[in-house]
C-alpha cells in the first residue's frame, strides 16, 4: 500500500511564515451571508427558497506568488539563463514531466542557522545516506527551520553557488527546502555583507539560475517523515500566465 506524506504548509494568517511585507489575507464569507449571491443567478429568489436559508461558503485571497509551499521558476530568479543565451521560463512553461519523479533528502539539520552549504558538504551528505545522484532527481533538503515556531524566515540553512550548481551539473532540475528561502537567511547573510560588502553573496543560490535554470520548491514541512531515498515527489505548480512561481501541494509517496 502506498502511503502518503503531506509536505505542504497551509495558507493560513495564523502561523507567520513570511516577512510582515509579504503576509497572506484571507476574507471567509460563511453560508449565512451568501444567500443573495446565489439569487444573482436566480431572479425572485428568496433566503427562504433555499435549505436552511443556506448559502455557500467562499473565500476571497490576496496572496503572493510565493505565500505558502510554492515552487520559484527561473523567471523569479534572473530574465535570462544559460549566462544570458535563452530568456528564463515563467512558471506556466514548467515542464510537467519533471515533477512527478524520485525524491531525495538531503538533512543538514546539524548546521547551524544561515550556514551556507557548500558542494562538498552535499557530496558528503549523498555518500552518507548511500545515494548515488541522478539525472532528475528531486533533492530536497531539510534545513533545520520549524514551520510555525518563532522567527521562522530566520532559520535553517541555505544552499549557495556552488552547492546549486553541483546538483545542477548532475542533472537535478527541481530542488526544495522546508525554510523560507533556498538561500541562507537574508538575516544572516545580511551581518557578513556589513562586513565584506561582496555583492556575490546576495541571494546567490537563486542567482545560480542564471547559469542553468532550475526549479526550486521553498516551504515544505514534515521532511522528517521521509526516509533519505526511496520516495517519490507530486509537486505540480499551479499555473500562473507569466509569473514568477506558483503554488504546489507537495505530496510525497512511499510504496
Amino acid at each position: 500500500m502506498t502511503q502518503f506524506i503531506d509536505l505542504s504548509i497551509p495558507i493560513t494568517t495564523k502561523v507567520v511564515s513570511d516577512p510582515p511585507v509579504m503576509l497572506p489575507q484571507i476574507h471567509y464569507t460563511d453560508h449565512s451571508e451568501t444567500w443573495a449571491q446565489i439569487a444573482l443567478f436566480f431572479p425572485g429568489l428568496t433566503k427562504e427558497d433555499l435549505p436552511d436559508g443556506q448559502g455557500w461558503a467562499v473565500e476571497s485571497l490576496t496572496l503572493s506568488t510565493h505565500n505558502g509551499t510554492h515552487m520559484d521558476a527561473p523567471w523569479h530568479y534572473h530574465p535570462t539563463t544559460y549566462e544570458g543565451r535563452e530568456r528564463a521560463a515563467t512558471i506556466d512553461e514548467a515542464p510537467l514531466d519533471r515533477f512527478f519523479r524520485p525524491g531525495v533528502k538531503l538533512d543538514f539539520t546539524h548546521l547551524p542557522h544561515g550556514h551556507v552549504v557548500s558542494a562538498a558538504e552535499v557530496e558528503a551528505e549523498l555518500a552518507r545516506i548511500g545515494h548515488d545522484l541522478q539525472p532528475l532527481d528531486i533533492v530536497l533538503v531539510q534545513s533545520g527551520a520549524i514551520y510555525g515556531t518563532d522567527n521562522f524566515t530566520d532559520q535553517g540553512v541555505g544552499l549557495g553557488a556552488e552547492a546549486t550548481l553541483y546538483l545542477t551539473e548532475r542533472g537535478v532540475e527541481v530542488v526544495g527546502t522546508d525554510a523560507w528561502s533556498w538561500d541562507a537567511p537574508f538575516s544572516h547573510t545580511a551581518k557578513k555583507w556589513a562586513e565584506t560588502r561582496d555583492p556575490a553573496i546576495i541571494w546567490e543560490g537563486h542567482k545560480a539560475g542564471r547559469v542553468r535554470p532550475y526549479w526550486q520548491i521553498e516551504k515544505l514541512m514534515n521532511l522528517s517523515a521521509l526516509p533519505p531515498h526511496g520516495f517519490t515527489l507530486s509537486c505540480f505548480p499551479v499555473k500562473i500566465e507569466g509569473a514568477s512561481a506558483g503554488w504546489i501541494r507537495a505530496v510525497a509517496l512511499i510504496d
